[in-house]
């Protein structure tokens, strides 16, 4: 798995969308914790930046299949910049002085009471509760 990414589990996963926090900035997979867009972006920006996205990662697999280093790094720097505008890296885009939780365990978190009483029907099915254990 790659650092800054959510994990992805192929054909194994559940359908069922991952849990948001009540807050609505982050999702949990896995009992981690990971940044969303910015709300805040029209729905219109928000398909350019995620079509740039899905492009760069593209380029990230096939470059890094043609074991091209060069081409790996400048891809990856587009993955980043697209996330960065996104508001899923790079300064946070509330403005209520609230620390950036993303990738923390939601259980270290302030969130951790509203986690705990996640019912399990979130939970991935191969583990046997919230975000496994």
């Amino acid at each position: 798995m790659r650092r800054g990414s959510p994990p992805s589990y192929g054909a194994a996963v559940t359908t069922d969308p991952a849990p948001v926090t009540p807050d609505g900035r982050y999702l949990v997979v896995r009992g981690r914790l990971w940044r969303r867009s910015n709300p805040a972006l029209s729905a219109e920006r928000r398909a350019e930046l995620v079509s740039e996205l899905m492009d760069a990662r593209r380029i990230v697999g096939s470059a890094g299949r043609a074991d091209d280093r060069d081409a790996v790094a400048a891809a990856r720097a587009r993955v980043h910049a697209a996330k960065v505008a996104l508001g899923e890296r790079g300064p946070v885009w509330w403005h209520d002085g609230a620390p950036d939780l993303n990738r923390h365990l939601a259980r270290n978190t302030p969130y951790a009471a509203w986690f705990a009483g996640l019912a399990d029907e979130h939970s991935p099915p191969w583990k046997g509760g919230v975000g496994g254990g």
